[in-house]
């Protein structure tokens, strides 16, 4: 199937409402007892890591990355990563998170960690993370916990339990819009990470 052009924007106040509605239809009310909700419980996802795909006036999909700790090193855990139902399988997740990543590597940071389908996520370089090295605040099956080296080597010597790094509290109730809309068009098969 042929993607639309999208807009790729930075997530804003205008957007939660949206937002939060594709992740109830995706997820369900069940969403929040996750173990990748519960990590990312008092925290704040970064305003300039946090997009909307846009079509025409219409937010389809969005991503978010948020700061946690594994042991004692800072890292990103990556989602939630949603795609609206009626477009799904025309790359808008990939993009979405391809942009995303590509902000978290201009922005210095070093390591991204998540809880998804090693296939789909291989194709932005994801890969499993070594049994036991790193450890989540619940159940999670250990084939999908994948971390993605923003820097050569950063997972090396990481290890212990992932925790959720503490921001700005007023983050979450402001996202900043850092800079203009970026234009993204893709093809592809788009997923979804609680």
């Amino acid at each position: 199937m042929t993607a639309e052009t999208i807009d790729i924007q930075y997530e804003d106040l205008s957007h939660l409402e949206v937002v939060e509605a594709l992740l109830d239809e995706a997820f369900g009310p069940g969403r929040f007892a996750r173990t990748a909700y519960r990590l990312r419980e008092g925290t704040v996802p970064v305003p300039e890591l946090s997009f909307v795909a846009v079509q025409g006036e219409r937010p389809i999909g969005a991503v978010r990355l948020s700061p946690i700790t594994i042991g004692d090193a800072d890292a990103l855990f990556l989602g939630p990563l949603v795609v609206h139902p009626d477009c799904k399988n025309r790359g808008y997740g990939l993009a979405l998170m391809n942009r995303a990543l590509e902000a978290a590597r201009a922005g210095g940071h070093r390591l991204v960690v998540l809880v998804g389908d090693a296939p789909y996520y291989a194709r932005a370089g994801f890969k499993p993370i070594p049994p036991g090295q790193v450890t989540l605040p619940g159940p999670v099956d250990p084939n999908r916990l994948l971390a993605l080296e923003l820097v050569e080597g950063a997972l090396s010597g990481v290890s212990g339990m992932a925790r959720p790094a503490p921001g700005d509290e007023t983050g979450s109730a402001a996202f900043a819009v850092p800079g203009k809309p970026e234009g993204a068009e893709q093809q592809g098969k788009a997923e979804q990470a609680g």
